[in-house]
């Protein structure tokens, strides 16, 4: 079949090759890797990549040209959308309001996503969706969605997240350029301009009129793009080189902390503004480039056009310093984050990241997707997926799933009915766990995780593209039909791991349609036994690292020294900001809040026949991390 699709960002418009060379933007495993796309002479030709999927692979994962994409998919997207907006979504309000700030942010990333997995597949919904070919109930479909992302530009709480950490800054960006890419797509796909419709070009002025239409979304991308670009620049001052050698603090509140998921954010966050941020003139609200205190700052001008080499050099300089920061363990997973020994005591001089926090979460193994992928838009340098795929193939390990066998690391059938099944790193049984689902503690932040995950695996696996004419770039052709089809294999080969994840997780919905956090509770249909508390969930907590999205960050001397009044001379921030921990408290649904003790949580657990009714229960969170999942599902093992 032919699955419509956008012809890809216009790559690399006003940036010579060169350029990105020096920026170093090639890679970071091959300083001198010749990239696929290149701009005049080249001196060198590239090498076709070996295969992404792992070592010994040998299935066929090509897609069948006939095959048609099974639309029972689809319908449960639709399906898991809706519960998620009528259950949980406010319109009067434009929120969500049991979110906090940022999981709102990510609530409205996950609506945009799937508004751009609706508009490619509309052409399927005809004579395969047992002829629903209106054009009306189709375009209804966009439009509901599409008034529920502007009605959440106005309900975001953006002038309070102005004043928080710098990831939940980082998530206002991806989001707003998500809807951004969706309005894009849409457009090119459906709503071409001047010569949409030759015939009413010729009937006079209505004719002309009506034929030259855009579509009417576009009037929102300027403000969507505002804010990405405000909200890039008040974390762009998380970067530090005077500590650790660079990187992002997390938190300017607390002891300086470079964690994982800030970085990240802002290698994706950075890259995204380079190939989707159309540029902004708008100079509200709250403050503009022009920088009166200092006019001769290069960067001083109100506008800010599109493919600015600022935003690439902050992506390239961000993966340079995550891939050297010795932030993965033995799996080669991403643990959370680093701190400075003995950083609150004075009379220490110690500027290295040299204390590890090895707690391990799965949006740690999501995000980086994004910026991995567009690095490879930005530079044709194939090893940026060769590492994705690496860390994609590291994080199904750790769900306890054979790649090369295609199924589960551990035969369920022969435990006993009583026992759980075995911890692998992030997940049991081939399904996707944070270390808090099977006891039922995981805390608002938590909840979250795993759909962001399968968000960013959703945008890293789509269709590779070869740059557009207008991009003013040739393209090694023989070098990218070999990464394309590598590509293409590979993230076919995931298809049965996500398969039974959506399967699992789609076995945790109630009767309403809500699914819970524990995915792998909907594949123990047989099981007799107590569900498990903190204390017997198989996961070794004490040596796991510090868990302070599910239980709060500590009061001690490493996150927050020795007084929470004083201001550090060494930090650009007090230590206790005008927005304070306190803004940031997360909803209790029901059953202990994040800040309860471990023991607490170890004796609190009720009885229950259901164990997605512990703890928090079903939440907008965990209906989004199941949407992002069935989507990737329908993207990646249906639609490609």
């Amino acid at each position: 079949m032919t699955y419509i699709r956008r012809a890809g960002p216009r790559l690399l418009a006003c940036l010579p090759l060169f350029s990105i060379l020096a920026l170093g933007a090639s890679s970071i495993t091959t300083e001198r890797e010749c990239p696929v796309f290149f701009a005049g002479s080249r001196s060198c030709v590239p090498n076709a990549p070996r295969k992404f999927t792992p070592a010994g692979f040998a299935r066929e994962t090509s897609k069948q040209a006939s095959a048609e994409p099974d639309l029972k998919v689809l319908a449960e997207v639709l399906e898991t959308i809706d519960v998620m907006q009528n259950e949980y979504f406010a319109a009067w309000l434009g929120t969500w309001p049991d979110s906090i700030d940022w999981t709102g942010a990510v609530m409205g990333t996950h609506i945009s996503g799937a508004l751009h997995t609706f508009s490619q597949a509309l052409p399927l919904m005809g004579p395969l969706a047992q002829g629903v070919d209106d054009w009306k109930l189709k375009e209804n479909l966009i439009e509901n969605y599409f008034a529920q992302v502007v009605s959440y530009y106005f309900g975001e709480n953006a002038f309070e997240i102005r004043g928080e950490a710098f990831d939940d800054i980082l998530w206002v960006v991806l989001g707003w350029l998500e809807a951004v890419k969706f309005v894009n797509t849409h457009t090119d796909l459906y709503y071409k301009l001047q010569t949409q419709n030759a015939a009413l070009q010729t009937d006079g002025a209505i004719g002309t009129i009506l034929g030259n239409q855009s579509w009417h979304g576009n009037l929102w991308v300027p403000a969507f793009s505002h804010r990405a670009r405000i909200f890039w620049d008040l974390a762009s001052h998380g970067w530090d080189t005077q500590l650790c050698g660079g990187g992002m603090t997390w938190n300017p509140r607390l002891l300086p902390y470079k964690n994982a998921i800030t970085n990240e954010l802002f290698i994706a966050g950075s890259i995204s503004m380079y190939l989707y941020f159309p540029g902004d003139d708008n100079m509200s609200p709250f403050y503009n480039r022009t920088d009166k205190l200092n006019p001769s700052d290069p960067d001083a001008s109100v506008h800010i056009g599109p493919r600015d080499p600022k935003f690439l050099k902050a992506a390239v300089d961000g993966y340079k310093w995550l891939a050297g920061s010795n932030m993965t363990n033995t799996q080669g997973l991403f643990t959370d984050g680093f701190h400075i020994s003995g950083y609150a005591n004075p009379a220490s001089n110690n500027t290295r990241c040299d204390e590890r926090n090895n707690m391990v979460f799965t949006y740690n193994q999501g995000v980086l997707l994004s910026g991995q992928r567009g690095l490879w838009e930005a530079s044709g340098a194939a090893s940026y997926l060769a590492d994705g795929h690496k860390l994609i193939q590291n994080v199904i390990n750790a769900t306890g799933y054979d790649l090369i066998e295609d199924q589960p690391t551990e035969d369920y059938s022969t435990l006993a009915p009583s026992a759980i099944p075995k911890w692998f790193g992030l997940g049991r049984l081939g399904v996707m766990e944070d270390q808090c689902d099977a006891s039922g503690t995981c805390s608002q932040d938590s909840q979250t995780f795993k759909g962001i995950f399968f968000h960013h695996l959703t945008y890293f696996c789509a269709p590779l593209l070869a740059p557009v004419p207008e991009a003013g770039l040739d393209v090694d052709v023989k070098a990218f039909d070999a990464v394309q089809q590598s590509h293409e294999e590979a993230c076919a080969s995931y298809g049965n791991w996500l398969k039974w994840n959506a399967e699992a997780a789609m076995g945790t919905r109630d009767a309403r349609g809500r699914f819970g956090s524990w995915w792998t509770a909907g594949l123990l249909t047989n099981f007799t036994g107590v569900w498990p508390t903190v204390a017997d969930d198989g996961i070794d907590h004490h040596s796991a690292g510090t868990d302070y999205r599910t239980y709060g960050v500590p009061d001690d001397t490493i996150w927050r020294g020795p007084s929470k009044d004083i201001t550090d001379p060494r930090e650009k921030w007090p230590i206790n900001g005008p927005f304070g921990e306190e803004q940031r408290q997360q909803k209790p649904v029901s059953g202990p809040t994040k800040h309860a003790p471990m023991g607490e949580l170890r004796k609190r657990q009720a009885p229950s026949s259901d164990p997605n009714r512990r703890g928090r229960g079903r939440t907008v969170e965990t209906q989004g991390s199941g949407l992002a999942l069935l989507r990737a599902y329908w993207n990646i093992a249906q639609a490609m």
